[in-house]
């Protein structure tokens, strides 16, 4: 499966591909869109709404991860940062991508084990994970890490849906510590 992970943010919006085969996880591309600082809100949209396209084309997932924005001390950066993960949200869904959601505290417990890792714990680990040569930027490295979280977490999210499914039908139960359908 091939995973996109997107970092929102209205000055710099970080990607990551990522490709996984069971518990393997390759990377495969990853960035930062920068969004000109001088230009109108709507037209900083369009840039982030632009370039993701562009993104889903070029490297064609299968499914994509986006981080969750919580409320920050300021409402007007807070509203601003929405817009920004809205535009990404959009652009993600008109190329018809299923689109996870994932909050900072989940995307760093599910990658560095904690839920309070800074941002260079993040980027160690995500080139630790994805046997990188180098510490990707901040941006791309939280992108990756939401792609990463949802390797992680995504199959077994789907295993327990497809249980709460078959409901009490027997068919979908716990064997030895693992959920067998």
């Amino acid at each position: 499966m091939r995973i996109l992970g997107v970092d929102p943010g209205l000055r710099r919006t970080g990607f990551g591909v990522i490709d996984t085969d069971g518990a393997r996880l390759r990377y495969v591309a990853s960035g930062t869109i920068v969004v000109p600082p001088a230009a109108a809100l709507a037209q900083r949209l369009k840039v982030i709404l632009d370039n993701l396209r562009e993104v889903v084309r070029d490297t064609q997932p299968d499914v994509a991860a986006l981080e969750i924005v919580f409320l920050n001390t300021n409402p007007s950066s807070t509203l601003l940062l929405g817009q920004a993960r809205g535009a990404a949200l959009c652009a993600l869904a008109d190329c018809g991508l299923d689109v996870h959601e994932y909050t900072a505290l989940q995307i760093k417990k599910s990658v560095v084990g904690t839920g309070r890792a800074a941002k260079e714990q993040v980027q160690a680990m995500v080139r630790h994970l994805l046997a990188l040569d180098g510490l990707p930027a901040p941006d791309s490295a939280d992108a990756l890490a939401c792609a990463i979280s949802h390797a992680h977490v995504g199959p077994l999210a789907d295993r327990l849906l497809l249980m709460s499914k078959k409901g009490k039908s027997g068919r979908a139960r716990l064997r030895g510590g693992r959920l067998a359908v």
